[in-house]
């Protein structure tokens, strides 16, 4: 299974009027980061980093009257570009000369990591305000994220202080060691954005090109043909969802958990009669930890940026359903 990754420099004056946050609302200025995301004009360059991977990647942003338009260029290694206008996103791989085409209804990358609704993120994270750090050459507020138990891990947000916009982001484990990092190195806010950055480099005009419709079949069959017994507190199916699976004539379940912040994707799939005689086990792809196990003739696949005893407790939990 293929698995799917500022600003205006701020014064003394600014710092002293309303753009700055009193002491004590550090749940505010997650709806401030969250806000900023989405409506504001954007272009710059920002660095991925996990383990010993570090990928360097280039966006522009643009929020008009008809929506959310983004492109993000990988600049390092074999070129590849996403092009995204408010649910519809392309993927562009020229060397493979395909564009994966599908809707993504909760789109998260960087930096638009947070969601719209921040309100219960309180519930499972300790929020505090941290001191003011200098990122890609602004004056930024670090807001600490600490994980009230121990089934999701610690976030670090550093956001400038007149936008509110994500500069860097960086998760932490239960031993404060990073698990992954995303930091602007360069970026503009405002200002004149010139849209034919939007415009994607690959044309798929040549009948080389291959265009795959990854679009997913919502679907509300998941939940009656499988029992999730394990309840994971916080994390609530967020997407529930059908895919073509890798077999011809088969499908994939795809559930999403969500606790507003961290997500665990649930792949449920018929297993091949070679695979279901190996025994499952934990992986870990970068910064993301995976479990599989298999439940009869499916095999279950959990994936998330959370720990590894998260997400045994989730898969160990689910069964089919009896008929």
């Amino acid at each position: 299974m293929r698995l799917a990754p500022v600003l205006l420099a701020v014064g003394g004056l600014l710092l002293a009027g309303p753009a700055c946050a009193e002491p004590g609302d550090a749940a505010r200025w997650l709806q401030r980061i969250a806000a900023a995301a989405q409506k504001l004009n954007f272009t710059g360059t920002f660095s991925y980093q996990s383990g010993g991977n570090a990928e360097t990647s280039r966006i522009t942003h643009i929020a008009d009257a008809t929506g959310e338009h983004e492109r993000i260029e990988v600049l390092d290694g074999s070129m590849r570009e996403l092009v995204r206008t408010n649910d519809e996103v392309k993927c562009f791989l020229p060397e493979e000369k395909v564009v994966i085409v599908e809707s993504r209804r909760h789109y998260k990358t960087f930096p638009a990591l947070l969601p719209s609704a921040v309100s219960g993120l309180e519930d499972f994270y300790q929020i505090r305000k941290g001191e003011i750090a200098r990122v890609a050459g602004f004056d930024s507020q670090l807001i600490v994220l600490e994980p009230r138990d121990a089934f999701r891990y610690g976030h670090l947000l550093w956001a400038e202080l007149e936008s509110g916009l994500l500069l860097k982001a960086r998760t932490v484990n239960e031993r404060n060691e990073q698990v992954e990092q995303f930091a602007f190195s360069q970026v503009q806010i405002g200002g004149r954005i010139d849209r034919e950055a939007l415009r994607p480099k690959s044309s798929v005009s040549n009948s080389d090109w291959r265009v795959q419709n990854a679009r997913a079949v919502r679907a509300r069959t998941a939940a009656g043909e499988w029992t999730f017994r394990a309840v994971v507190p916080g994390f609530k199916v967020s997407a529930d969802m059908k895919r073509s699976a890798a077999r011809a004539g088969q499908e994939t379940t795809h559930v999403v958990f969500s606790d507003g912040l961290a997500s665990i994707s649930v792949f449920i799939e018929p297993a091949a009669e070679a695979a279901a005689a190996i025994d499952g086990g934990t992986f870990s792809v970068g910064a993301i930890n995976g479990y599989k196990r298999f439940v009869g003739k499916h095999q279950v696949i959990v994936l998330g940026e959370v720990p590894q005893a998260t997400l045994m407790r989730l898969a160990d939990g689910i069964e089919a359903r009896k008929r």
